[in-house]
């Protein structure tokens, strides 16, 4: 199985790191692409990177609940200082990226990150 490291998924996104610094060295080992949050909460494995166009304090509490390690916040949306807050209290990386939520799965895809499904 490859695994990717966070800083190699923000570069390979163009992105930037906005929280979780001190974890942008972890592996991600599958991605997950969605905007409805209650298909998160179905995974059931670790080592994921969750791909959205949701940038809402609802995305952070649901990926703590999923334990999801990595977020991409797609299509060039910003996320708020309290998003920011609530992601680093919980060991959250969050990612923004130009990228649309499609092209950002299709990037990692072909790099090598495998699908949950």
């Amino acid at each position: 199985m490859k695994h990717m490291k966070i800083t190699n998924i923000a570069s390979l996104l163009g992105g930037d790191i906005v929280s979780g610094k001190t974890q942008q060295e972890n592996h991600i080992s599958f991605g997950f692409a969605a905007d409805l949050l209650s298909d998160v909460l179905t995974l059931d494995v670790e080592g994921v990177l969750f791909i959205t166009g949701l940038c809402t304090l609802q995305t952070i509490r649901t990926a703590e609940v999923a334990e999801i390690d990595c977020i991409v916040i797609a299509r060039g949306k910003k996320v708020s200082p309290a998003m920011v807050e609530l992601a680093n209290r919980n060991g959250i990386v969050v990612i923004e990226t130009e990228c649309s939520v499609y092209k950002a799965s299709g990037i990692l895809y072909e790099a090598g990150l495998k699908p949950i499904y």
